[in-house]
């Protein structure tokens, strides 16, 4: 008869015959799925290969906050199959009703043609008589001039700055038969308003202090500074934060030689994360340890 010892105690196995294949190829393209979603990099014409990539990417099957809004546009009379990549809860919902897609999907005189729907006619009045001209119909240049009434709107091919917006509160606009996707700025999260200074109190001056959001602050630098020659040149500093970041100098009055030593810097830290600003300045520092770690 065993002892209790014996019965209850575990002796694990010396030998493993547990496996992990080494399969790392992705499904082929068969059925309509992608063959190799690593070598994408550039936005293909094809809104179904588009649109499984970005599922993908972003793994919308277990993100609850990642928004993909399939619909259809109106331009000169035809239809476009498109979608909008937004995240929940950073995006202003009631710009992009009033200024995406309600531009894009209302059918009205704007986006209707009676005509020939690769051609756009132009009248030109000569001295004597009124030639007509046609010239070929531009889709992102018909959406971007007459149906996105958004300020600010930009055009980009890869996915890696699409993904960039939308991942700073931007939407992306993917349509079929483009090879680009309109970044649309309709940012809406809370942020921190700009108040008084707690770490660096001063009696006079400005009581103002730099906050959370990098656009906050360099309006602050602009109202302050009233010189165009001030620049401001975006960087983005970390493999997974892709932390926003911005070198601030007065043209023809900094040094160059230190503006191009800081850039190099910046351009060259091997780091996971940046979340705070005396981080980045260690990492920067000619005295530091932790650069490249």
């Amino acid at each position: 008869m065993k002892s209790l010892k014996e019965f209850f105690e575990y002796v694990p196995r010396k030998d493993n015959p547990f496996t992990l294949p080494d399969d790392r190829k992705h499904p082929s393209n068969e059925q309509g799925k992608l063959e190799n979603f690593e070598e994408i990099k550039n936005i293909t014409y094809s809104l179904k290969r588009n649109i499984e990539y970005v599922k993908m990417k972003y793994n919308t099957l277990i993100n609850s906050d990642i928004i993909l809004r399939e619909f259809t546009i109106n331009a000169r009379g035809k239809q476009y199959n498109a979608f909008l990549l937004y995240i929940d809860g950073m995006v202003d919902s009631q710009l992009m009703n009033d200024f995406v897609l309600t531009p894009l999907m209302l059918r009205n005189n704007s986006n209707l043609y009676n005509g020939n729907q690769n051609k756009v006619m132009q009248n030109i009045k000569t001295n004597k008589s009124t030639v007509r001209k046609f010239k070929r119909f531009n889709l992102d240049e018909y959406i971007l001039n007459c149906l996105l009434p958004q300020n600010s709107v930009i055009r980009v091919k890869s996915f890696e700055k699409a993904f960039l917006g939308v991942n700073s509160g931007n939407c992306a606009l993917f349509i079929d038969t483009l090879p680009l996707c309109f970044d649309i700025d309709i940012k809406g999260f809370k942020q921190r308003s700009v108040s008084t200074p707690n770490n660096e109190i001063i009696i006079k001056g400005p009581q103002e202090a730099f906050v959370e959001n990098i656009r906050t602050n360099t309006s602050l630098l602009r109202r302050i500074i009233n010189n165009e020659n001030l620049i401001i040149e975006s960087v983005n500093i970390g493999r997974a934060t892709k932390t926003n970041c911005a070198v601030c100098y007065i043209q023809n009055i900094a040094n160059t030689d230190l503006i191009s030593e800081v850039k190099y810097r910046l351009n060259n830290l091997d780091i996971n994360s940046l979340l705070a600003s005396g981080e980045l300045d260690q990492l920067i520092s000619d005295s530091n340890e932790l650069r490249n770690t």
